[in-house]
């Protein structure tokens, strides 16, 4: 997966170069240097790092990822890009804090959970606890605004609230509480029913709201069934905005067409299938739940990225993992990967 997003990656930033030569230089640089490098040497180390180490400091690195995170709001420390405040910028590197605050959080729930066992199934140490965390976060992340990164640790949070043992019917209350809260924020903050506006007829809009999901379609459509060629996109020149962001994808599906799109979505549920296997035969729950979560974060905000980018989900500016720029976000992904290989190792002693 990560050659495969090396190729990808590589090709998509060629529209960069061709907008602007000093931004991919840096573009490719973090990506390079930052995110396969350094990512790749971390994802080694923490592969031979005891897992249970995440367990005993899970805490103190939650509470660090929150304060990082909450420095975006700081002047002259966070960085404002598009109406978002996500981004901190320490001169010499700029990075989204949030993704720290993903793993940190996973950790410390699967901690929890493990933790009080069979009283997951209470109110007052499952269903209450799982509405202040998530609450907590929400209140960062919606405040940025950051509204994809918060929808992915929900995934993951609930998917190990489920398996950790909750009653179904507090599912069930989480569910309809979700269902209220997105449909306040679909009529509190405009671009979410946009969004959402958007996907439901993607041509009402086609050169204002909606201009990047119809460049998309039109990328992944003119690929057909074997693509035009490595390299040869014609939409990440000039129409696809961010085509190494959020729009790799479709530049992907252009290039490869609907065999190398298919690939792509066959490898991330191979991932997701293999990180299963893994913590379904993790010897301990801590480490049962810390690899489920990692592994839905990741292959539910890959799947949250794609559905954008094809109209079947609304369109969101979250990357899709292994592939879309952002040293940062390879980094933190790399590091679950090796976090994973070691509960793995683990599991085979």
């Amino acid at each position: 997966m990560i050659v495969v997003g090396f190729f990808i990656f590589s090709s998509a930033s060629l529209g960069v170069l061709a907008r602007d030569e000093v931004k991919f230089s840096n573009v490719a640089f973090n990506q390079i240097f930052y995110g396969l490098f350094f990512g790749s040497i971390a994802c080694l180390i923490f592969a031979r790092i005891d897992y249970h180490v995440w367990k005993k400091y899970s805490f103190v690195f939650l509470i660090g990822s929150i304060i990082l995170t909450l420095l975006v709001f700081i002047p002259g420390i966070g960085i404002e890009h598009g109406g978002a405040k996500r981004w901190i910028d320490l001169k010499f590197i700029s990075f989204q804090p949030a993704e720290f605050l993903k793993i940190a959080f996973v950790a410390y729930f699967a901690a929890w959970l493990s933790g009080i066992k069979g009283k997951v199934a209470t109110v007052s140490w499952g269903l209450l606890p799982f509405g202040i965390f998530v609450g907590i976060l929400g209140a960062i992340l919606l405040a940025q605004p950051d509204t994809d990164t918060f929808a992915v640790i929900v995934f993951a949070a609930l998917s190990m609230y489920i398996v950790a043992g909750a009653k179904w019917k507090h599912v069930m209350t989480i569910f309809l509480a979700g269902l209220a809260i997105i449909a306040i924020l679909i009529f509190t903050r405009p671009y979410i029913k946009q969004r959402i506006q958007v996907m439901l007829d993607p041509s009402a809009n086609n050169k204002t709201s909606g201009y990047q999901l119809n460049q998309s379609l039109i990328a992944v459509g003119s690929g057909q069934v074997w693509g035009r060629g490595f390299g040869q996109s014609i939409q990440k020149f000039r129409y696809l905005p961010e085509p190494v962001g959020d729009s790799v994808f479709a530049v992907a599906a252009e290039e490869f067409g609907f065999v190398g799109a298919f690939i792509i979505i066959a490898l991330f549920i191979m991932f997701g299938l293999e990180g299963l296997k893994i913590a379904s035969g993790s010897s301990d729950q801590f480490g049962r739940l810390l690899a489920l979560g990692i592994v839905i974060m990741i292959v539910s905000q890959a799947f949250v990225n794609i559905g954008g980018m094809i109209g079947v989900l609304p369109l969101t500016g979250i990357p899709l993992p292994f592939v879309s720029h952002g040293g940062t976000a390879l980094f933190i992904t790399l590091v679950e990967v090796g976090i994973i290989m070691n509960i793995s190792r683990n599991n085979k002693k």
